[in-house]
């Protein structure tokens, strides 16, 4: 594929709101998980990754139509990092038909209905009447509201293939940059925290008490988290610095293997691992690092490291960050791009933490600490239920 430029990007997650506060917390090697006190919740057992500073952002009024959590987290990102100047410059550029917005979400403001089915009339069971389900729990509800926001007229999408959501709207986002319907696209993702998700998990027996502790060989799940990441897309221009962060390749894959179990041998992201260096015109040797999925689950992060192993052997540095920000769910390919970029512009390899006994088991170079190695070509793995993966490969320019 053509190389497409990450000509800004910006991130809030529970390690904080901004790059800067991402990158300090990154480099102190330092978490955001906490015990679970979220809304009404006090009988889960488990930690999560909350952003506290989305309690206190409601919406402007002009925006009163988005109110809800996932729209609150998406504009504190909307205005961090001058993510807000580089789009009106590219507006001002390209104009609004020719920016897409194309973002990833699972659950996207599924609280705002759960709050409202309990004020819900006693006598009639009808929602309440500022109950607006399309600006806020339809999963296109959070592209309407940055379209909304920008301005912008150009093709607007939501992905919502549950995981690996705001890594595949890179794929697309390049596609149509390539077929000349775009000329710059936001992409990225928002996932907020909701009962459901939390409730969901549980069930599936799939959360952990502790904070998660992936490729660890007592890992007992995973700490779901929040987050909104955006990144602005571009065509490179001949005269981008050489810490530039340019896309190289992307790759997907569906397995269809089971609706919520990974294939155990990890086809499905050895499918979209394998395409994603096809697509960059790399061998596996070029890849310096692999941010994992590495969700903490005993057979997640078995059949990836199986996967990992089969291409790279156990030659690549690899780690999950997970066990800082939590599983971010919607947003987690979005999240850790932006973690990836950070990585390549700033020169380091974040180690992973809360992993205290490797499992040996699964043989790859897994990191417990940084690495001060200067990557130039990273990898980033998600993969979502059902067998909908995704891998991206991302460069410096220099």
């Amino acid at each position: 594929m053509t190389p497409v430029h990450l000509s800004h990007f910006t991130v809030s997650s529970c390690l904080g709101c901004g790059l800067e506060a991402t990158l300090k917390a990154l480099r102190q090697q330092r978490g955001g998980l906490a015990p679970c006190r979220f809304e009404t919740i006090r009988d889960l057992e488990t930690h999560v990754g909350e952003v506290p500073q989305v309690d206190g952002s409601p919406l402007p009024a002009s925006l009163a139509e988005y109110e809800c959590r996932n729209n609150r987290l998406a504009f504190l990102g909307l205005q961090q990092d001058g993510f807000r100047s580089a789009v009106e410059a590219a507006i001002a550029r390209y104009g609004r038909r020719r920016l897409g917005v194309l973002l990833g979400t699972s659950t996207a403001g599924i609280l705002q209905t759960e709050q409202a089915y309990r004020r819900r009339d006693p006598h009639t069971g009808a929602l309440p009447d500022d109950f607006n389900y399309r600006t806020t729990q339809n999963t296109f509800s959070v592209a309407g509201f940055v379209r909304h926001w920008y301005r912008l007229e150009g093709p607007a999408v939501v992905i919502s293939t549950a995981c690996s959501s705001s890594a595949k709207v890179f794929a697309s986002a390049a596609r149509m940059l390539a077929a000349g319907v775009i000329d710059a696209a936001i992409v990225g993702g928002v996932d907020s925290l909701c009962l459901t998700t939390l409730y969901g998990f549980n069930s599936l027996e799939l959360l952990s008490a502790e904070p998660c502790r992936p490729f660890d060989v007592d890992r007992k799940g995973l700490s779901i988290g929040e987050a909104a990441a955006f990144v602005l897309l571009e065509r490179p221009t001949e005269s981008l610095d050489a810490d530039a962060v340019l896309l190289l390749g992307t790759g997907e894959s569906s397995d269809a293997y089971h609706m919520s179990a990974p294939h155990p041998d990890g086809l499905g992201a050895k499918m979209a691992m394998a395409a994603a260096l096809r697509s960059a015109g790399l061998q596996a040797a070029d890849i310096d690092y692999i941010n994992l999925h590495g969700t903490a689950t005993p057979s997640n992060d078995a059949a990836e490291g199986k996967a990992v192993a089969a291409l790279f052997g156990d030659r690549t540095p690899c780690s999950s960050t997970k066990g800082a920000t939590g599983h971010t769910l919607g947003a987690a390919g979005g999240l850790e791009a932006v973690i990836s970029a950070l990585a390549l512009r700033h020169a380091f390899l974040p180690g992973g933490i809360n992993t205290l006994h490797l499992d040996r088991a699964i043989t790859v170079q897994y990191l417990t600490a940084n690495s001060e190695l200067a990557p130039r070509r990273v990898m980033s793995n998600s993969f979502g239920f059902g067998g909908t993966n995704c891998s991206l490969v991302l460069g410096r320019a220099g």
